[in-house]
């Protein structure tokens, strides 16, 4: 990491002059929050999941929603109308997150917004005095999601991870009943992101960005190119420089569970990725098929990516859930294969358990609100009350950037190429072959349009990197732009 140099935002030159509030109390911290004073918070990106962190804030009692921040002018107006309709009083409008940071009248902020702005908006909140809840990915690469970790711990605040399924009873009892050996040792712990996802175009040229964006804001860390594809908003997910493909996106979910069963609290020893962007060309560059193992030693996490559906058939007819397929009875979830049976998880709040012959032995339901769960952790002051805390969504976050490390450090290889992976993977199973088939099953042959089989990374869990790869190590962080640099030391 040394080979990189970064610059900490609140010493740069470039930001000292609209920083000088933000630099004085970064070390300070705010005072806690008592349990009978109004917590005021922040929501900081305000499409998708933003609204939903406004609405469940508005609902709670001793919360207000104080502030909204968006780099978009056109989203910020409509949510303060939302946000007003929610139940929020006047709640302020603010382009620079930034600014927000110098306000003592802000003890919370809620961060909804691209991944690649993640680790640093987190960053400077600590340094500011605020506590956090961070919408999953935590990071966009592995070494910015550790240096969160770090943050937190040194300015002692709160910072919550946005994996709500965290916070389910159901999904805490399924795992902790599954752990206490009913149905035997756990052999595989199998994630799966079944979930459709179209083309976003192909443009010819560099398109326009709407005036009402900052988009030098909009870019933050990463590069500032051209917009190179037709939506500026969402479909940022499917480009390396700011997203992470459905690994990143919705897979984190599944991740999380996945290694939560498991019960580890380090990266792998282990990991391998083979995958690929089929069926069309467009602007993306990240895989819509994938598979992702992560060799842990109690048993492997293997995850599954289709974004694609079941077959040419449901490609013409339609792109909805009830056209993708799916495993064991889910979609979107996670299969815990045991020696005795199986943990079905299809949602966030429901689980089943399995004989081996398939007969149902325990079901479990409910949920719970996870936006409350950080609350009480901040009128607290107890990092041990959050159902979710940092280090979780840094280690699963982690998960997902290195199986793409993989990906990006691979070679096109054939079936036969994948079968060779595919031998050297421990309770796999017929993986790699359901993955060829699908392929096949949309019009796809895997000779031809040859699949990216991944390189084998192999991990220092304790230092979380790689050894024996400059390229992949390179691949564990970013080259930031300035001033939106993530700090070498927080």
């Amino acid at each position: 990491m040394s080979t990189i140099t970064r610059r900490v935002f609140l010493g740069s030159a470039a930001a000292a002059a609209a920083t000088t509030t933000l630099g004085c109390r970064a070390s300070a911290g705010t005072a806690a929050v008592s349990p009978n004073q109004q917590l005021r918070v922040a929501v900081v990106g305000l499409r998708g999941r933003g609204n939903d962190h406004v609405n469940n804030y508005a609902k709670l009692p001793g919360v207000e929603v104080a502030a909204l921040c968006d780099v978009d002018r056109n989203v910020l107006d409509a949510a303060k109308a939302r946000a007003i309709e929610a139940g929020a009083t006047d709640p302020m409008t603010i382009v620079d997150y930034r600014e927000l940071l110098e306000r003592d009248d802000i003890d919370a902020v809620s961060i909804a917004t691209p991944n690649h702005w993640h680790a640093l908006q987190a960053v400077w909140a600590c340094q500011a005095g605020k506590d956090v809840y961070l919408e999953k990915p935590v990071s966009h690469n592995v070494w910015e999601g550790r240096q969160i970790v770090h943050a937190a711990a040194k300015y002692d605040r709160i910072v919550q991870t946005g994996t709500q399924i965290r916070s389910s009873p159901s999904i805490q009892d399924a795992l902790a009943w599954v752990n206490e050996g009913h149905i035997g040792e756990i052999q595989l712990a199998r994630g799966l992101c079944y979930k459709p996802r179209q083309s976003i175009g192909r443009v010819e040229g560099a398109q326009q960005v709407d005036a009402a964006v900052d988009y030098d804001l909009w870019c933050g860390p990463a590069p500032k190119k051209p917009l190179m594809r037709e939506r500026l908003h969402y479909d940022w997910h499917w480009v390396f420089d700011t997203g992470n493909g459905d690994l990143g996106n919705q897979g984190i979910h599944q991740m999380d569970i996945a290694r939560w069963a498991l019960g580890e609290d380090a990266l792998p020893p282990r990991t391998i990725s083979v995958g690929g962007r089929f069926a069309y060309v467009d602007d993306g560059n990240t895989p819509n098929t994938q598979f992702v193992y992560h060799d842990y030693e109690r048993a492997p996490l293997l995850f599954e990516v289709r974004g694609l559906p079941r077959d040419l058939k449901a490609q013409e007819d339609e792109w909805r859930r009830r056209g993708m397929d799916e495993y064991l009875g889910a979609q979107i979830g996670v299969i815990v294969h045991c020696e005795g049976g199986h943990l079905q998880i299809p949602s966030y709040t429901e689980a089943a358990a399995f004989d081996a012959k398939g007969k149902k032995l325990e079901k479990w339901e409910g949920g719970a609100n996870h936006y409350a769960n950080f609350v009480d952790a901040v009128r607290s002051r107890r990092s041990e009350d959050l159902t979710s805390s940092i280090e979780d969504g840094h280690l699963s976050s982690a998960l997902c950037h290195l199986g793409n490390v993989s990906y990006m450090r691979g070679e096109a290889g054939g079936p036969a190429k994948i079968a060779k992976v595919a031998g050297k993977l421990r309770n796999a199973g017929d993986t790699a072959d359901r993955f060829l088939d699908h392929l096949v099953s949309n019009g796809i042959d895997p000779e031809i349009e040859q699949p990216i089989v991944g390189s084998w990374l192999t991990i220092d869990p304790d230092t979380e990197t790689i050894e024996g790869d400059d390229e992949a190590n390179r691949l564990l962080t970013r080259e930031y732009r300035e001033p939106f640099v993530v700090p070498e030391v927080v």
